[in-house]
């Protein structure tokens, strides 16, 4: 028999949870009752679970814990995009963020509380990382995100991109399990297709998201073509260089066949020149990469760079559409709150 001990009730299967209810001399049925609850009612407490009795409500707050992202504070943006600070149950703070356009309705979601990779650029790189988040802190975010959709666009997410605050691949088992449950029937029952985890590049994950066949997209942030200025701009690089890089998306490529994204955020005299442009083509061309998204770098206080004007940017766009690259330009979202690219940082003015 599970032993509980105020187990995290989330944390069973419902194989498990079948078990407990016959132990207590529950009818088998009920352990779907609950999971129904947990995961596609989205239940916060054991009292929302109004068809089961009182006894048995009570029973399981006994014996178990149902820890919950709750909402800490809310900002809207006047193109749309919407901020979500979310409170944990251990008293930490994530942010995500729903993004709409025409098209699609995307949550970017966090998968650690702060960060230890320290990209210069990012706001979240110069907080320390607290903690992972669970695999069903994770899906709380996406379910909330999808309420809000519904809520103000009167659409559900379509999209999920792992882009928010923290490293997916440095919290692998939660991540992958939290896409399991997003994806499964009996949660919210999305396509994995429509979801992408990006990576600052960890090869060694890479890899391993190749060996165990994942189905999602993988994005690169990648934001320069060559280790000198990488490693300036990204202290990850000095123990995964763009080589190991370029090998570790072809063996996540061949095992997988899922599409792989650049990501580029121009900084102004840095990695916006001709030259830049043309090292970014050649690693292009050694990864069967579907696209490469040219970003706007969005402002932090402590990262002394800024944006290139518009004719340096349409320029590199030319040279590699000129090259035969597939490129897109991705203007930010959500600026006038902090929610845009590399913003998120937990700020006290939200």
């Amino acid at each position: 028999m599970i032993s509980t001990q105020q187990k995290n009730i989330r944390h069973l299967a419902l194989p498990e949870l079948e078990e407990y209810f016959l132990y207590i001399g529950e009818k088998k049925f009920r352990a779907k009752q609950v999971h129904e609850w947990l995961w596609q009612k989205h239940a916060h407490g054991f009292d929302a679970m109004t068809n089961l009795s009182k006894e048995l409500r009570h029973n399981l707050s006994e014996n178990f814990s149902l820890p919950a992202l709750t909402i800490d504070a809310t900002q809207y943006s006047s193109d749309g995009t919407v901020k979500t600070r979310f409170k944990t149950y251990d008293g930490h703070l994530v942010e995500s963020v729903l993004i709409p356009t025409e098209e699609r309705k995307t949550a970017c979601v966090s998968s650690q509380i702060g960060c230890s990779l320290n990209c210069k650029f990012c706001a979240t790189g110069y907080m320390e990382r607290s903690r992972n988040l669970t695999f069903d802190e994770i899906y709380d975010e996406v379910s909330m995100i999808n309420q809000q959709s519904e809520k103000e666009y009167d659409k559900k997410i379509s999209n999920i991109v792992f882009m928010g605050m923290g490293e997916p691949l440095l919290n692998y088992n939660n991540v992958l399990k939290a896409i399991d449950r997003i994806s499964a029937e009996d949660g919210l029952g999305m396509s994995p297709r429509r979801i992408t985890i990006s990576t600052a590049g960890i090869v060694k994950m890479i890899k391993k998201l190749g060996d165990d066949k994942v189905r999602f997209k993988l994005a690169l942030s990648l934001h320069a073509a060559n280790d000198k200025k990488r490693n300036e701009i990204m202290p990850i690089n000095e123990s995964n260089n763009i080589r190991a890089l370029v090998d570790a998306l072809n063996y996540f490529y061949k095992l997988t066949k899922n599409e792989i994204t650049f990501e580029y955020i121009l900084f102004k005299n840095f990695n916006d020149s001709q030259k830049d442009a043309e090292e970014l083509v050649k690693i292009y061309r050694q990864v069967p990469a579907d696209l490469i998204n040219i970003i706007e770098y969005n402002h932090i206080d402590r990262f002394n760079f800024s944006n290139p004007d518009e004719n340096t940017v349409q320029n590199f766009i030319n040279y590699l559409e000129a090259h035969r690259v597939n490129v897109k330009l991705r203007r930010s979202r959500g600026k006038d709150i902090d929610a845009a690219c590399g913003q998120l940082a937990n700020k006290e003015n939200v």
